[in-house]
Parts: C-alpha cells; sequence; structure tokens
C-alpha cells in the first residue's frame, strides 16, 4: 500500500513539473507573455533617433541576447526538472526567475527598434532543455558546472555587444549593463553551490557552438 501510495505521489510530482515547466516555455516563447519583476533599466533613458542601419545593427544584437535568455530559461527548465538536491533545484528556479527579466527587457527593447524576436528561438529552447536535463541527469556539480560556463559565455558577450552597439544607443546599452551584472551573479552562485569548473578546452567548444546560435538569430 505504501509503495502504490509512494508512486501515486511521483506521478503528481511528474505531472505538476510538467504543467509548470510548459507553462514557463509559453511564457518565454509567446511575445509579450512573460512578466518582468524589475523595469527595464532602458526606461530611465532617453531615446534618441537611429539611423536605419544603426537600428538593423542594434537590433541584431538584441536578438540575440534575447535568444541566448530563452536559451536560458531552457537551460534551466531542464535542469530544475532532473535535479537530486532540492536546494539546487531552487537556486536553479530564482535564477530562472531572474532571467525572465532580461528576456521581457530584450523583447521590449526589440519591439521598440521596430524589429522582433528570432524565428529559431523555439528550436534553439528544445535543445536547451535536453541538455539542461541531460547535465541534470548525469550530477548537480555538471548541472551547476555548465551553468557556470554557460554564464561565462555570456557575460563575454555581453561585453562585446555593449562595445558593438551604436554609440548612441544609450538604451540597449542599459539593458546589457544590467544583465551582465546578474549574469555574472549567476555565475558565482554556480560556482558556490559546488559546481564543476570546465576546464579551457570545453569551453572553448562552447564558444563555437554558441557561433551558431549568434550567427543564425543576428538577422532573423
Amino acid at each position: 500500500m505504501a509503495s502504490g501510495l509512494t508512486r501515486g505521489k511521483d506521478v503528481i510530482s511528474f505531472l505538476d513539473k510538467a504543467v509548470l515547466q510548459f507553462d514557463r516555455a509559453l511564457q518565454t516563447l509567446v511575445p509579450h507573455a512573460a512578466t518582468a519583476s524589475r523595469h527595464s533599466p532602458a526606461n530611465a533613458v532617453d531615446d534618441v533617433t537611429l539611423t536605419r542601419e544603426e537600428q538593423k545593427h542594434a537590433s541584431g544584437l538584441m536578438r540575440i541576447n534575447h535568444t541566448g535568455e530563452v536559451c536560458a530559461q531552457a537551460l534551466y527548465a531542464g535542469q530544475a526538472t532532473t535535479a537530486k538536491l532540492e536546494a539546487v533545484r531552487q537556486e536553479m528556479e530564482h535564477a530562472a526567475d531572474e532571467e525572465i527579466d532580461h528576456l521581457v527587457w530584450c523583447e521590449q527593447r526589440l519591439y521598440e527598434l521596430n524589429s522582433k524576436p528570432s524565428v529559431f528561438n523555439p528550436l534553439f529552447y528544445g535543445a536547451s532543455f535536453v541538455i539542461g536535463a541531460g547535465a541534470g541527469l548525469i550530477s548537480d556539480k555538471l548541472s551547476l558546472g555548465f551553468v557556470a560556463a554557460t554564464e561565462d559565455q555570456v557575460c563575454v558577450h555581453l561585453q562585446k555587444h555593449m562595445a558593438a552597439l551604436p554609440e548612441h544607443d544609450a538604451k540597449s546599452k542599459a539593458v546589457l549593463t544590467q544583465m551582465h551584472i546578474d549574469e555574472a551573479k549567476h555565475k558565482e552562485m554556480a560556482l558556490d553551490a559546488g559546481g564543476y569548473e570546465f576546464p579551457r578546452p570545453v569551453m572553448s567548444i562552447m564558444t563555437q557552438v554558441s557561433k551558431v546560435m549568434t550567427t543564425s538569430t543576428y538577422r532573423m
């Protein structure tokens, strides 16, 4: 009898997680569905008129960052689903909640630039969820290490994009600046929680893989 109750609870727990993750996927992929808990840093910055080329370039960079946040949501969702320790699962969900702000900010800025998110977002979401869930199944240490490595890559991209933005696009730069602060914090959180620190060759491979995302989403 007890084993039957245990199996029943496991099924309910799995269904609860499935519903929560489906809801998170919808919030991530459906335009205007997610809600930020913090106001966008861009709101405090005066708007300026950009040339057509500047606007096109800025929207391309912000589209890359938006897709990066889509991937982050999926990665954290996958890891939270398979995390073995409750504390690790909670850390993943807390980080994902903060990443929602970034997602909304980037989406908002894209529409301000008369552009829109990448058409490839569903594909990248699915791939990132599988990677996150797989890492969580292997071990929490690997899962946290993957978070740290990913956030490290994101910080590098953000630094490059802040430098590459049109000089007068202070709104986009304000968004990326706050994102950089948050991402660095998430990296430290993952390492402090016991995450594995990936060796340089692995980081180099991740850099090459990330180029697939950045190249494909800059224009679409």
